[in-house]
């Protein structure tokens, strides 16, 4: 397909892109939703009266959890309730909670509320993938959806970093909630006016023992792996509740996630190489975030600023992958994000203690360019030769990384907090913490060169079996007899299908 062609099945019309839009939207919400806030807690915990620094991380938290503990239930759920049924009203919830939020007097009622926005948000996610993979068909079309998905999905959180600075500066942290309730609102007026049903319902029953304890088990992980209450025991409960959560799918008659899933090349190795991004990517934002705060002595609001450079790369790695998946395909596009991902994560050792917002602008676009570029390759990964029926499911799955990702952001800081720790006693404060920092992006640049690597090697052998087990199938098809069936000894054979239709004409 030349260039021009590619470009023409990639248009989406005017519907399609107002499907997009809507759908996008959504996505947008809920990323943006877990920075704009961040920025915001400290003046939260003055105005409603915090006990401790412990119980307002529960702010940021409890619209985590939910969110990761649920996206496998709401994306099976998606297949039997509909999709665009679920994902109406998850939008209206997190409206709505947004709205409580905003108003909320209380620390418990607000967090409370955010909760109930991880529940919602929880719905969102599977269902808005799922739509769009319904709504774009496999081929430019969808990856061009991705594309500007997994942009604007990275655009919210830097929009939301510097968002929450100056909302937070000018007017008061609730407004970071009523903006929210106001995107959930057109974003809901948008489904109903564009947004179709993409696929018919599921009649089999929920997997219930799954569901709880998939839920259960990914609770126990992201909560031991992002809160600071977490614990090795956490880990341990998490470990064993998702086992115990394969044995239960392999032998129920409608699993929550069928294991033939999990055990597709394409889908298993596309999560592994999410995983990587998204851990890398997130644990390095967050030690910029310390780097620029605890080196460069920044305020709130000159930190978001400081990842201006990531969020205008992210945007056009989004515009760009559609663009490169179809000229080279999947793999070579996940290769190539995550060793552009790794440069710029490694690079960021040069950072110095004074002065460097250049080299800050290059290494974090650089990291968010590829960043972008792998997710939504990964993404066309896991979606790519699916049943309608299974896009639900496969939705939640593309979506696990986001969350479980927390792992990677708490090794890259516990690398950064023991060699701080190593450094402190023979040189000052702030070369201690840059020291540490250095570390632990030098980590996150080598684990993403591991992934690139593996994730090539991997993928691309999983693609050579496919088309060799198509091959032979055709190969099969061609030499098989005329014959559909082979005629028993001492019957006559049926007659063909136009001797069959004279037979019924009565002369």
């Amino acid at each position: 397909m030349t260039t021009e062609n590619s470009l023409s099945a990639a248009r989406l019309g005017l519907r399609g892109w107002l499907v997009l839009i809507t759908l996008c939207g959504a996505t947008f919400m809920t990323g943006l939703d877990y920075s704009i806030i961040t920025v915001a807690l400290p003046e939260i915990g003055r105005d409603l009266g915090f006990s401790s620094a412990s119980a307002l991380q529960w702010v940021a938290t409890a619209c985590l959890l939910p969110t990761a503990a649920l996206m496998p239930l709401f994306g099976r759920a998606s297949d039997m309730v509909g999709r665009r049924r679920l994902f109406m009203a998850g939008v209206a919830g997190f409206a709505g909670l947004s709205l409580a939020a905003a108003l909320a007097p209380s620390p418990g009622l607000l967090v409370a509320a955010r909760a109930g926005q991880g529940v919602a948000a929880a719905m969102i996610g599977p269902t808005a993938l799922a739509l769009m993979t319904g709504a774009f068909p496999e081929g430019p079309q969808r990856t061009r959806a991705l594309g500007v998905n997994g942009a604007l999905l990275s655009l919210g959180f830097v929009i939301g970093t510097i968002g929450g600075g100056l909302i937070t500066s000018g007017l008061n942290w609730r407004w970071t909630m009523l903006i929210l309730f106001g995107i959930g609102a057109l974003v809901l007026v948008g489904a109903v006016a564009v947004v179709r049903e993409t696929a018919g319902r599921s009649r089999t029953g929920l997997d219930v023992p799954g569901a709880v304890l998939a839920s259960a088990g990914l609770f126990a992980l992201v909560y031991g792996v992002s809160s600071s209450e977490g614990s090795a025991l956490t880990l341990v409960a998490a470990v064993v509740l998702l086992g115990s959560f394969l044995g239960v799918e392999a032998r129920h008659r409608a699993p929550l996630v069928p294991l033939r899933l999990l055990r597709r090349p394409t889908v298993k190795w596309g999560m592994a190489v999410g995983l990587v991004t998204f851990g890398m990517c997130g644990g390095a934002t967050l030690l910029l975030s310390i780097y620029m705060q605890d080196v460069l002595g920044y305020s709130p609001l000159e930190t978001g600023l400081g990842f201006l450079g990531e969020g205008v790369a992210a945007l056009a790695g989004g515009t760009l992958a559609a663009r490169l998946i179809n000229a080279r395909g999947t793999v070579a596009t996940i290769v190539t994000g995550l060793s552009v991902q790794a440069a710029g994560t490694a690079a960021m050792v040069l950072l110095p203690v004074h002065g460097g917002l250049a080299l800050l602008s290059v290494t974090s676009a650089a990291m968010g360019f590829g960043h972008v570029l792998t997710v939504v390759a990964a993404v066309t990964t896991i979606t790519s030769g699916l049943d309608e029926a299974d896009q639900g499911v496969a939705g939640s799955l593309a979506q696990m990384p986001t969350f479980v990702g927390a792992i990677g952001v708490a090794g890259l800081t516990a690398i950064a907090a023991a060699r701080t720790e190593a450094l402190a006693p023979s040189t000052t404060e702030a070369l201690a913490t840059l020291g540490g920092l250095h570390a632990a992006f030098l980590a996150a640049g080598a684990v993403a060169v591991l992934g690139a690597v593996a994730g090539g090697v991997l993928l691309r052998r999983s693609d050579a079996a496919s088309r060799g087990s198509r091959g032979r199938k055709r190969r099969g098809a061609a030499d098989a007899p005329a014959t559909a069936s082979p005629v028993r000894p001492g019957r006559p054979s049926r007659p063909g299908p136009r001797r069959r239709a004279s037979a019924g004409v009565r002369r």
